[in-house]
């Protein structure tokens, strides 16, 4: 495991199905609906694993969109961030940055290309009400000595393994069951994208991503003018044309190394004029008022917040004041973790400032996690959108995951929240290539260009197309999670035992088909 091994358990509040709050995309005003819990404390390696089960974070709210009834079906994202190749209008918005700071020049046409200027637009602060804020103090949070804890787990464990059995084949086949859209494939029926011609994007929508990337029109000159060296030679040198194939072979591959494209940090890198007449510094600050830069830095980066909320998503001054900015972007449940064998910034949460001739222009919201770089959101002058912060920005944290994962090898991927193939304007995320979307049944990792066409069929689609696949890290044995309850840490099947009142044994078991057996035998459920 590389992190979250040790230190104080992630601890939890579930909520269940929280009520339906308006849609960002597609502005129903009661459409986007969501599982909900509070996270007062979490582990980097929980919350890794609980994004690559549809969760995502906004503060400490964790929120997992009911795919099959949401009204805009949000699948998770990652860039496979070592693999990654750069595309023409990606190359664009580097090579504009590079010249603005080498040269001052500045141009503020528009670029279709890219048709949101912010990367990461999934959640804003008006999304959630905060409702859901937990209200219990940290005493009742502060578990007893673990000693302690483990006798409560082995009380009546002889009696509690019988009724274990009966509680894993009750699970088993309670286990949550997402229905597909009729019009979907369904497990066990034939796929359509083999009957139906994937439908290209309209102009100035962006790449058809289910072809391959347009290649340049010199590569293809030269490939011909090899081919046809190879036809001549193969015609006069009757003897030996094996011999002359390769000698052209040869002579091509070795001018290759020179014309290797280039690579993201070939641009982000590239040398500048001493006498430049801007100058571009990114810093990562640890989201910690104990830590002095964040600190001293907090006055500014709210400022730009406001602007940037009031400007872009039209906010009034009092849903984007100071305490909003630190409920939604500064306040996080992650405990920051340092082990010898992950990166030297260590684990948790960060932002990510653009500092511009000595003022912050831009600040990029991210986590680093055991396997990812995990975008959170992002916010910046409205004053330099000539730039296209929101892609210049997504580039840098790219090329920052591939730095990290030098000293931390399991970390090679970048997380972009979601992916809403049914809102247009969020569609641009997928030229981020190589990359995958989660199946939000299987929880399996699969090709973008492969989910495609089934999102073309249907706005929600279950994308591994093994139809016996089942997820692996389902609930197994419920009297096995572990709850807090009366500052006691307790498995599920103790707790039952000890509860008054109702049952709660059906939230419990949704909670625990949600975040799955691993998460829910480490983190612990608090019940008041």
């Amino acid at each position: 495991m590389a992190a979250g091994g040790g230190g104080s358990p992630s601890i939890v509040e579930y909520f269940g199905g929280e009520d339906g709050y308006r849609c960002g995309y597609c502005k129903n005003e009661t459409g986007n609906l969501s599982h909900g819990m509070w996270a007062h404390s979490m582990t980097v390696q929980d919350y890794q694993d609980l994004i690559d089960r549809g969760w995502r974070r906004s503060g400490k709210y964790v929120y997992k969109p009911i795919m099959n009834q949401t009204c805009c079906p949000q699948y998770t994202i990652r860039c496979q961030a070592l693999r990654f190749q750069t595309s023409k209008s990606h190359k664009k918005v580097l090579k504009k940055m590079s010249k603005f700071i080498s040269k001052g020049d500045v141009s503020k046409v528009v670029s279709e290309e890219e048709p949101m200027d912010s990367h990461i637009e999934d959640v804003v602060p008006s999304d959630f009400a905060y409702k859901s804020e937990s209200q219990v103090s940290q005493t009742e949070l502060t578990p007893l000595n673990e000693d302690h804890a483990e006798g409560v787990e082995n009380e009546d464990k002889d009696k509690a393994e019988t009724k274990e059995e009966v509680n894993v084949k009750k699970v088993e086949s309670g286990s949550l069951q997402i229905p597909v859209d009729k019009d979907a494939a369904g497990p066990g029926e034939p796929s359509h994208s083999t009957k139906t011609v994937h439908v290209p994007p309209k102009p100035g929508k962006g790449a058809d991503l289910s072809k391959p990337p347009c290649r340049k029109a010199k590569d293809i000159r030269k490939e011909r003018k090899l081919q046809k060296l190879l036809q001549n030679q193969m015609g006069t040198l009757e003897g030996s044309p094996l011999q002359a194939a390769q000698q052209a072979l040869l002579s091509q591959n070795s001018k290759t190394p020179a014309n290797q494209p280039k690579s993201i940090e070939d641009f982000i890198f590239a040398s500048l004029p001493d006498d430049a007449p801007h100058k571009l510094e990114v810093r990562l600050v640890p989201v910690s008022f104990e830590d002095p830069q964040f600190k001293s830095s907090f006055n500014q980066s709210a400022t730009l917040f406001a602007k940037y909320q009031m400007a872009i998503h039209k906010d009034t001054p009092s849903e984007c004041g100071e305490n909003e900015f630190t409920r939604f972007l500064c306040d996080s449940p992650l405990e920051a973790e340092n082990p010898p064998n992950g990166p030297e910034c260590g684990y948790g949460s960060f932002h990510q400032q653009y500092w511009l001739d000595g003022k912050i222009i831009a600040v990029g919201v991210i986590d680093i996690l055991p396997y990812c770089v995990s975008s959170v959101y992002l916010y910046y002058d409205p004053d330099y959108s000539f730039l296209s912060l929101g892609v210049y920005s997504a580039l840098r944290e790219i090329a920052f995951t591939r730095k990290l994962h030098e000293k931390a090898p399991d970390l090679c991927f970048y997380y972009m929240g979601f992916y809403i193939h049914s809102c247009p304007k969020m569609r641009y995320k997928g030229q981020y290539r190589p990359s995958d979307l989660l199946c939000p049944e299987t929880y399996v990792w699969t090709p973008i260009e492969q989910c495609l066409p089934l999102l073309e069929l249907s706005k929600y689609s279950r994308f591994n197309q093994d139809a016996k696949a089942v997820d692996e890290g389902r609930i197994k044995e419920l009297g096995r999670v572990r709850v807090l309850h009366k500052r006691t840490i307790m498995p599920y099947s103790v707790y039952k035992k000890r509860r008054k009142g109702p049952s709660d044994e059906a939230s419990v078991q949704q909670y625990a088909s949600l975040v799955g057996q691993t998460c829910s035998e480490r983190m612990l459920l608090f019940r008041s």
